[in-house]
């Protein structure tokens, strides 16, 4: 996924082209530093949470892969096992960094899948800057179609086949992995992109939600900001306007949010990130608009952005998840 390690650079005449200390930095001899999300281990790594998981392969033509997870043993009932729920899960890194396979998403999915008690699909896209927007979506949107493809429960992957409810399939996401969710649910909801199976419900964890415009809390913390106007840019350059409305979907222009395709919304906000407004902002118009659904918002007191993959055993990590495992679990809605 890299093509670069990251130690110092080796080439005394390269400049940096592009730098978000933390997250990535680019040279302009086309070298890659990653500074989070590099790591990698195996789906056979022990956690403390009884699941098993294995990493799949969803298209034999390219790299689009995952990887599942299923809580172990399977629960059943005194004649058969009872089927599960599904999660389709995206991860976070400003669509330039990390990856499903690395230590913190195995032991976070892990944990929710163990936790709420569902089979897990945690989705692998191409990264930029050397795969640029809208390669994440299109990815995650292939992987969606793979998912769709066992609803009859004869899909290729087992697990699914055997396991999955796919009445009550949900998608979750943090930070980009949220904006995944939200874009692949605007498609939903065109009957043009219909996939033969339906979302119950989406779960956005942190979105990566901006706009040219500052609002609230944004205006107090310029440096922060600063990053974040960069990061669009420099992930999207053929549509570089913090306003599209891929990444800002209640600005002008941008489509009405009451054709999002799932029934019921979670969203979760952190007191200290810099993002929090835009999820407070997409809640009250996502309420506004006529959507046909249920939409509810968490906030975390006293903590930043993702804080909750940084110390799973934490007090508030443990209580996101379990606010994530009653979402996933709670009884259907009434028809409306």
């Amino acid at each position: 996924m890299d093509n670069s390690d990251t130690n110092t650079p080796t080439t005394a005449e390269a400049e940096v082209a592009h730098d978000f200390p933390g997250l990535i930095r680019v040279f302009t001899d086309g070298r890659i530093q990653r500074f989070k999300g590099t790591d990698v281990v195996p789906p056979s790594t022990p956690t403390t949470h009884p699941v098993s998981s294995k990493d799949v392969n969803l298209n034999p033509h390219s790299t689009l892969s995952a990887r599942l997870f299923l809580p172990t043993p399977p629960s059943t009932t005194t004649n058969h096992r009872r089927r599960l729920p599904l999660l389709v899960y995206f991860h976070g890194g400003g669509f330039c960094t990390s990856s499903p396979f690395t230590s913190t998403y195995h032991h976070y999915i892990a944990a929710v899948a163990a936790e709420a008690k569902l089979v897990a699909v945690s989705v692998q896209y191409r990264l930029a800057p050397e795969h640029p927007i809208p390669a994440a979506y299109e990815d995650s949107w292939a992987a969606l179609q793979w998912v769709a493809s066992h609803r009859s429960n004869a899909g290729p992957e087992p697990w699914l086949n055997e396991n999955v409810d796919f009445g009550r399939v949900f998608l979750a996401g943090d930070s980009a992995g949220a904006n995944i969710v939200h874009n692949l649910t605007m498609l939903l909801g065109d009957p043009d992109w219909d996939i033969g199976m339906d979302i119950l419900g989406v779960c956005l964890v942190h979105p990566y939600f901006w706009g040219s415009v500052p609002l609230g809390s944004e205006t107090m913390d310029l440096d922060r900001r600063a990053f974040v106007n960069r990061l669009w840019p420099f992930v999207c350059p053929e549509l570089p306007d913090n306003d599209d409305p891929r990444i800002n979907p209640v600005g002008e222009g941008s489509p009405s949010l009451a054709w999002l395709g799932c029934r019921r919304v979670l969203i979760c906000v952190a007191e200290k990130d810099v993002l929090k407004e835009r999820g407070w902002i997409y809640y009250s118009s996502l309420s506004r608009s006529g959507w046909i659904g249920v939409v509810e918002i968490k906030e975390t007191q006293g903590e930043g952005h993702v804080f909750h993959l940084h110390d799973l055993a934490s007090d508030k990590a443990q209580d996101l998840i379990k606010s994530l495992a009653r979402f996933f679990n709670r009884d259907q809605p009434p028809s409306i």
